[in-house]
């Protein structure tokens, strides 16, 4: 099997998480990949990604090791396979030999008066504004009224209406966005809590974030696949979510994986006072809300370090942290959709496409972890901030396309069976090369665990 040492798009995405240069060549990739379909170098985003969150996993443990911050011991082996099928793990998903529905009938790309519109309505407190806004009735025949009214209309007048109304519809834009920068650090604030010699599993696996509490404020992709990925690495995460906004199951079985599962209520007394006490021995926490949304709460990552100098702070969001789309929701279908990346992907008769995955999202999570362990390595006392659309900028201006290799990719290596609060699932394994080979905790039902910490 062909080894592959390091690249520069791995140097680029361990540079963002502020590593070490010299570390960055610890990395080497081998196998096939599934991700060089289309004309965006995602494969070379997915595994760098990967690579950057494996390093800073293994510089945690060297760390609580007694061993420094330096470049380690020997490579740090990256399988190709394993990211492929990880960066589509919702895709492999099956629940009870069931394969879910990733996308609604109204979650999609429709043809207007002047070009295209992406549209997102998996949840029903998005499709109710959505055909809100449109006038039109909420039933069987929503579909075919919906492509008869927007053939009439501008993708623009339609974006603007509906985000008016609380849905989510973007004109497929070109030429590609503004430049984002990947990660953006806050100044550190103090020390957090000391952290022991991380423990290992029964055969042998590192855990490096043993012992590490998060606070999973995080929705859909992009912050769940990050927080399942520190849950894999040992660390007892809690996602805390409001009862008025149920998650999808089959989104929760995909990256529940390696947490609990929460439901507090932060407006009411009872609830708050309980996330209170929670949030006074958390180390991290880990936000996918829109930039401003958890200021009314006094939860904003200025609040939150003043009260907890030593914690580490995430935050990601959908369209950066600065200009007139900061503080709009967003997925990354959307984002791709807004940022001219769907453009770049059409077809010959310029309907246009969409990444071979949803790299935004997963690349996303992966860094966030990252940037994480990166944090925790350090001391703690940091915030950081990642966006789907700074991802996005970065695909398109900066990751160097490599040769595509000749190794087989087979999904099936990289898929097990595993029971969960919604029946057996098959599932995709983690691809970080730190860590063990799979998660020790499976999903339990959205919303159904106790909201308080492990003993």
């Amino acid at each position: 099997m062909t080894t592959t040492r390091g690249d520069e798009t791995t140097a680029q995405a361990w540079a963002a998480l502020g590593g070490d240069a010299a570390a960055a060549g610890r990395v080497e990739y081998r196998g096939g990949s599934a991700l060089g379909t289309g004309r965006l170098p995602v494969r070379e985003l997915a595994r760098a990604t990967v690579g950057a969150c494996s390093l800073a996993a293994a510089e945690l443990a060297e760390v609580r090791a007694g061993r420094g911050t330096g470049s380690g011991d020997g490579p740090l082996t990256v399988d190709e396979g394993a990211v492929s099928t990880a960066f589509v793990s919702e895709r492999h998903l099956l629940v009870e030999g069931r394969a879910p529905v990733s996308f609604a009938p109204l979650s999609g790309f429709w043809r207007t008066a002047d070009g295209w519109l992406r549209t997102h309505a998996n949840y029903p407190h998005h499709r109710g504004p959505l055909l809100g806004a449109l006038g039109i009735p909420d039933d069987d025949r929503a579909p075919e009224a919906m492509r008869k009214a927007l053939e009439g209309l501008r993708a623009a007048e339609v974006q603007e209406r509906v985000y008016a109304a609380g849905g989510l519809a973007v004109a497929v834009a070109q030429p590609y966005g503004d430049p984002q920068p990947l990660v953006t650090w806050g100044p550190r604030s103090g020390g957090g809590r000391e952290l022991g010699p991380a423990a290992t599993t029964g055969d042998g696996a590192v855990l490096p974030a043993s012992g590490v509490r998060v606070l999973d404020l995080t929705r859909v992709i992009a912050g769940p696949v990050a927080t399942r990925t520190l849950g894999l690495l040992g660390a007892d995460v809690l996602r805390v979510d409001p009862p008025q906004m149920p998650e999808a199951d089959d989104a929760h079985a995909d990256t529940g994986f390696g947490k609990r599962s929460a439901r507090l209520d932060l407006t009411a007394a009872g609830d708050r006072a309980v996330f209170e006490e929670l949030l006074a021995t958390a180390d991290v926490v880990v936000s996918g809300y829109r930039p401003g949304a958890l200021d009314r709460l006094g939860l904003s990552a200025e609040a939150l370090l003043e009260r907890r100098p030593g914690l580490v702070v995430a935050e990601l969001c959908a369209w950066g942290w600065t200009g007139d789309w900061s503080g709009r929701r967003g997925f990354d279908s959307l984002v791709q959709a807004g940022y001219g990346i769907s453009a770049a992907e059409a077809d010959a008769e310029g309907r246009p496409g969409v990444l071979p995955a949803q790299a935004l999202d997963h690349g996303t999570g992966y860094l966030t972890a990252g940037a994480v362990l990166r944090a925790l390595a350090g001391g703690g006392g940091r915030t950081v901030r990642l966006s789907l659309a700074g991802t996005a900028s970065w695909l398109v201006r900066e990751v160097a396309p490599v040769a595509p290799g000749e190794e087989p990719y087979t999904p099936g290596d990289w898929l097990r069976p595993a029971p969960s609060g919604y029946g057996e699932l098959r599932h995709a394994l983690p691809p970080v090369a730190v860590g063990p080979a799979d998660w020790s905790r499976t999903p339990s039902r959205w919303g159904t665990d106790a909201p308080v910490w492990l003993p």
